[in-house]
Protein backbone atom coordinates (compact mmCIF):
# COMPACT_ATOMS: atom_id res chain seq x y z
CA UNK A 1 0.00 0.00 0.00
CA UNK A 2 1.45 3.42 -0.96
CA UNK A 3 0.67 6.64 0.84
CA UNK A 4 0.61 9.68 -0.99
CA UNK A 5 0.36 13.30 1.21
CA UNK A 6 -1.18 15.08 -1.48
CA UNK A 7 -2.21 18.37 -0.44
CA UNK A 8 -1.95 20.10 3.03
CA UNK A 9 -3.12 23.21 4.36
CA UNK A 10 -4.68 24.77 7.39
CA UNK A 11 -7.99 24.07 8.60
CA UNK A 12 -9.49 26.18 11.25
CA UNK A 13 -12.20 24.64 13.12
CA UNK A 14 -14.91 25.21 16.21
CA UNK A 15 -11.75 23.66 18.28
CA UNK A 16 -8.81 25.04 16.77
CA UNK A 17 -6.75 25.31 13.67
CA UNK A 18 -5.74 22.08 12.59
CA UNK A 19 -3.19 21.48 9.33
CA UNK A 20 -5.41 18.91 6.87
CA UNK A 21 -3.21 16.87 4.93
CA UNK A 22 -5.23 15.48 1.97
CA UNK A 23 -3.82 11.54 1.58
CA UNK A 24 -4.58 9.55 -1.46
CA UNK A 25 -4.09 5.40 -0.97
CA UNK A 26 -2.18 4.78 -4.75
CA UNK A 27 -3.57 1.07 -4.43
CA UNK A 28 -7.36 1.61 -3.69
CA UNK A 29 -7.65 4.95 -5.54
CA UNK A 30 -9.91 5.97 -2.12
CA UNK A 31 -8.69 9.83 -0.78
CA UNK A 32 -8.70 10.08 3.26
CA UNK A 33 -7.36 12.45 5.50
CA UNK A 34 -5.23 13.52 8.64
CA UNK A 35 -5.58 16.47 10.74
CA UNK A 36 -2.81 17.34 13.11
CA UNK A 37 -2.19 19.55 15.81
CA UNK A 38 1.11 21.30 17.01
CA UNK A 39 4.73 19.63 17.45
CA UNK A 40 4.34 15.81 16.59
CA UNK A 41 8.21 15.14 17.55
CA UNK A 42 9.89 14.48 20.77
CA UNK A 43 9.45 11.41 23.01
CA UNK A 44 6.23 12.27 24.50
CA UNK A 45 3.08 10.38 23.64
CA UNK A 46 1.02 11.94 20.89
CA UNK A 47 -2.95 11.89 20.90
CA UNK A 48 -4.45 10.10 18.43
CA UNK A 49 -7.70 9.24 16.76
CA UNK A 50 -8.50 6.45 14.22
CA UNK A 51 -12.07 7.79 12.79
CA UNK A 52 -13.92 5.91 9.69
CA UNK A 53 -16.03 7.70 7.92
CA UNK A 54 -19.52 8.13 9.01
CA UNK A 55 -21.86 9.91 6.88
CA UNK A 56 -24.84 10.09 8.41
CA UNK A 57 -23.43 10.26 11.89
CA UNK A 58 -20.68 13.21 11.24
CA UNK A 59 -22.39 14.91 8.82
CA UNK A 60 -26.22 13.86 9.42
CA UNK A 61 -26.44 13.84 13.26
CA UNK A 62 -27.83 10.43 13.20
CA UNK A 63 -28.54 9.30 16.66
CA UNK A 64 -28.13 5.43 15.30
CA UNK A 65 -24.44 5.43 16.51
CA UNK A 66 -22.12 7.29 18.32
CA UNK A 67 -19.63 8.16 15.59
CA UNK A 68 -20.70 12.24 15.30
CA UNK A 69 -19.75 12.53 18.95
CA UNK A 70 -16.68 10.82 19.02
CA UNK A 71 -15.69 12.60 16.17
CA UNK A 72 -16.10 16.17 18.01
CA UNK A 73 -14.77 14.80 21.53
CA UNK A 74 -11.77 13.22 19.73
CA UNK A 75 -10.74 17.30 17.83
CA UNK A 76 -11.64 18.68 21.23
CA UNK A 77 -9.23 16.79 23.27
CA UNK A 78 -6.56 17.31 20.55
CA UNK A 79 -7.00 20.94 20.84
CA UNK A 80 -7.28 20.98 24.32
CA UNK A 81 -3.57 19.22 24.70
CA UNK A 82 -1.85 21.41 21.47
CA UNK A 83 -0.86 18.65 19.65
CA UNK A 84 -2.28 15.19 18.13
CA UNK A 85 -3.91 13.49 14.82
CA UNK A 86 -6.81 12.57 13.83
CA UNK A 87 -6.98 10.29 11.23
CA UNK A 88 -10.37 10.21 8.94
CA UNK A 89 -10.59 7.10 6.84
CA UNK A 90 -12.88 6.64 3.84
CA UNK A 91 -14.22 3.25 5.01
CA UNK A 92 -18.19 4.23 5.53
CA UNK A 93 -20.37 1.42 6.76
CA UNK A 94 -17.37 -0.60 8.60
CA UNK A 95 -16.22 -1.55 4.92
CA UNK A 96 -19.34 -1.84 3.45
CA UNK A 97 -19.61 1.67 2.32
CA UNK A 98 -22.76 4.24 2.19
CA UNK A 99 -25.48 2.22 0.23
CA UNK A 100 -25.00 -1.45 1.54
CA UNK A 101 -24.53 0.41 5.36
CA UNK A 102 -28.04 1.77 4.46
CA UNK A 103 -29.51 -1.11 3.53
CA UNK A 104 -28.27 -2.29 6.59
CA UNK A 105 -29.91 0.08 8.98
CA UNK A 106 -33.37 -1.21 7.06
CA UNK A 107 -32.58 -4.82 8.20
CA UNK A 108 -31.97 -3.21 11.88
CA UNK A 109 -35.14 -1.47 11.53
CA UNK A 110 -36.94 -5.24 11.07
CA UNK A 111 -35.02 -5.79 13.98
CA UNK A 112 -31.21 -7.46 13.11
CA UNK A 113 -28.09 -6.25 15.43
CA UNK A 114 -25.61 -4.00 12.94
CA UNK A 115 -23.48 -7.43 12.70
CA UNK A 116 -26.54 -9.87 12.13
CA UNK A 117 -27.05 -7.11 9.28
CA UNK A 118 -23.70 -6.59 8.14
CA UNK A 119 -23.91 -10.45 7.70
CA UNK A 120 -26.97 -11.09 5.83
CA UNK A 121 -26.00 -8.70 3.17
CA UNK A 122 -22.63 -10.97 2.88
CA UNK A 123 -20.54 -9.06 4.28
CA UNK A 124 -17.96 -9.19 7.48
CA UNK A 125 -19.26 -7.50 10.49
CA UNK A 126 -16.53 -5.08 10.20
CA UNK A 127 -14.86 -4.92 6.76
CA UNK A 128 -12.18 -2.16 8.25
CA UNK A 129 -8.94 -2.33 7.11
CA UNK A 130 -6.84 -0.07 9.90
CA UNK A 131 -3.29 -0.61 8.21
CA UNK A 132 -3.48 2.50 6.74
CA UNK A 133 -3.62 4.37 9.89
CA UNK A 134 -0.17 2.83 11.17
CA UNK A 135 1.53 4.12 7.61
CA UNK A 136 0.07 7.31 7.98
CA UNK A 137 1.18 7.70 11.46
CA UNK A 138 4.46 6.37 10.05
CA UNK A 139 4.25 9.27 7.78
CA UNK A 140 4.64 11.75 10.57
CA UNK A 141 7.01 10.10 12.32
CA UNK A 142 5.05 9.64 15.68
CA UNK A 143 6.31 6.55 16.95
CA UNK A 144 4.25 6.37 20.75
CA UNK A 145 0.66 7.69 20.89
CA UNK A 146 -2.73 7.40 23.27
CA UNK A 147 -5.30 6.31 20.94
CA UNK A 148 -8.29 7.40 21.41
CA UNK A 149 -10.52 4.06 20.77
CA UNK A 150 -12.72 1.20 22.57
CA UNK A 151 -12.06 -0.58 19.69
CA UNK A 152 -9.31 -3.72 20.19
CA UNK A 153 -8.89 -4.26 16.70
CA UNK A 154 -7.14 -0.28 16.21
CA UNK A 155 -5.07 -1.07 19.25
CA UNK A 156 -3.36 -4.29 17.65
CA UNK A 157 -3.26 -2.75 13.94
CA UNK A 158 -1.16 0.36 15.37
CA UNK A 159 0.86 -1.97 17.49
CA UNK A 160 1.94 -4.10 14.15
CA UNK A 161 3.01 -1.27 12.42
CA UNK A 162 5.05 -0.50 15.08
CA UNK A 163 3.60 2.38 16.89
CA UNK A 164 3.79 1.98 20.37
CA UNK A 165 0.30 2.39 21.91
CA UNK A 166 1.20 3.75 25.43
CA UNK A 167 -2.17 4.43 26.49
CA UNK A 168 -5.66 3.69 25.06
CA UNK A 169 -8.00 6.34 25.71
CA UNK A 170 -11.73 5.44 25.92
CA UNK A 171 -14.29 7.19 23.58
CA UNK A 172 -17.93 6.99 25.19
CA UNK A 173 -19.31 10.08 23.81
CA UNK A 174 -23.00 10.19 21.85
CA UNK A 175 -25.14 7.27 24.14
CA UNK A 176 -28.84 7.33 23.46
CA UNK A 177 -32.07 5.63 23.50
CA UNK A 178 -31.65 5.37 19.61
CA UNK A 179 -27.99 3.50 19.77
CA UNK A 180 -28.43 1.04 22.84
CA UNK A 181 -28.61 -2.04 20.92
CA UNK A 182 -26.31 -0.47 18.66
CA UNK A 183 -23.54 0.15 21.21
CA UNK A 184 -24.78 -3.23 23.23
CA UNK A 185 -23.26 -5.26 19.99
CA UNK A 186 -20.07 -3.07 20.03
CA UNK A 187 -19.47 -4.52 22.99
CA UNK A 188 -20.66 -7.95 22.78
CA UNK A 189 -19.94 -8.83 19.38
CA UNK A 190 -17.05 -6.51 18.63
CA UNK A 191 -15.17 -6.90 21.81
CA UNK A 192 -15.44 -2.98 21.66
CA UNK A 193 -14.39 -1.84 25.14
CA UNK A 194 -16.83 0.71 27.52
Amino acid sequence: MSLIDAAKAKLPTAWGEFEIHALEDEETQKEHVALTMGDLTGDEPVLVRIHSECLTGDALFSMRCDCGPQLEAALQKIAEAGRGVLLYLRQEGRGIGLVNKIRAYALQDQGMDTVEANEKLGFAADARDFSLAGKTLQALNVKTIKLMTNNPRKVASIESAGITVEERVPMQYGKNPHNEKYLSTKHGKLGHLF
